[in-house]
């Protein structure tokens, strides 16, 4: 069995953003040789989230406002987190929500998604420096 490993980069330059990064997994893929085995996405910070879904406008506008109901970044004296000095107690929440990872599987070496699938990285407190994680294992 072989493995691959790979930490793509990321500055966005807002507190929030999404990210398709599914041309640079698939990239990756490529990179890696493998074509039959698993497809390991993750973000490797704690305000950051790698999710699966449609690559539509309204769609993430729908993720934006519906997260900001459920975690909203004001007033930043809601979160006791907040406390130790930080303004991000709702990004750890949002991030809780959307999740660390993806796994995709890896079929005659493509991505094997279903209709309109594709991998996002999504930001919750941006502005600085975070990276994704990639890890292909498979033949």
């Amino acid at each position: 069995m072989k493995s691959y490993r790979k930490e793509l980069w990321f500055q966005l330059p807002a507190r929030r953003g999404f990210v398709n990064i599914t041309p640079e997994v698939a990239a990756c893929l490529k990179e890696s040789g493998i074509v039959e085995g698993l497809c390991l996405v993750n973000a490797m910070h704690i305000t950051a989230s790698v999710f699966i879904n449609d690559d539509e406008p309204g769609l993430h506008q729908d993720y934006e406002q519906w997260l900001e109901g459920l975690a909203p970044h004001e007033p930043v004296n809601r979160y006791r987190h907040n406390r130790t000095g930080e303004d991000n107690g709702d990004a750890h929440l949002k991030r809780q929500v959307m999740g660390r990872e993806v796994v995709v599987a890896v079929t005659n070496g493509r991505l094997d998604f279903g209709p309109w699938e594709q991998i996002f990285y999504d930001e919750f407190d941006g502005r600085r420096r975070k990276r994704v994680l990639v890890k292909i294992i498979g033949e």
